[in-house]
């Protein structure tokens, strides 16, 4: 089967990724540099800050067939791994596949295989200055994939993870150091 091209509109919702103002962006991107978390879900691999976080398109394939997705975890020892069965099973999905226009993710915990034969890199994280991103694909508004207790778990883990409880949130200082510090 062919992938189309992914649509203007989603299962009647509109795409408006490019009309989060580019403040907005910035300032989110400011705190996740300096140690706020990020969990980014489905569709929100093309959100506006998670491009500009990450450099890249975050482009793939797509294609909605309503098709079964396992959920692989290909790094149990991962916290956001911790009580995840492997693979957890939904039974209707849109379908993902590689290319995944990302870079080379910190930690790779969950890869999704799909009826149609294609598989996903569907949950990664990633390190920004001192702010943690966790990437997860399942989920999706025409199916009740977020109904399911594994896929709540594996969100819930993610968003412990990303939180890094104790840790002081500050924006990354760039600054011009003092001249002398190095003698000849």
């Amino acid at each position: 089967m062919p992938w189309p091209l992914r649509p203007a509109v989603e299962g009647g919702f509109t795409i408006a990724h490019e009309e989060v103002a580019d403040a907005v962006v910035e300032r989110v991107q400011r705190h996740v540099l300096g140690g706020m978390g990020l969990v980014v879900l489905h569709s929100g691999h093309f959100a506006k800050i998670f491009t500009r976080l990450l450099g890249t398109t975050c482009s793939l394939k797509w294609r909605n067939e309503g098709e079964r997705e396992l959920v692989w975890t290909v790094k149990p020892s991962h916290p956001i791994a911790a009580g995840i069965e492997s693979p957890i099973v939904i039974p209707q999905q849109e379908t993902y596949g590689e290319l995944f226009d990302i870079p080379e993710p910190d930690d790779l915990i969950f890869i999704s295989s799909f009826t149609g034969g294609e598989v996903f890199r569907s949950g990664v994280t990633f390190t920004r200055g001192k702010g943690r991103i966790f990437y997860f694909s399942p989920g999706d508004q025409e199916y009740p994939v977020y109904h399911q207790p594994q896929i709540q778990k594996v969100i819930a883990n993610g968003v412990g993870w990303v939180a890094q409880p104790g840790v002081f949130r500050e924006a990354p200082e760039v600054s011009n150091p003092a001249r002398g510090w190095f003698e000849a």
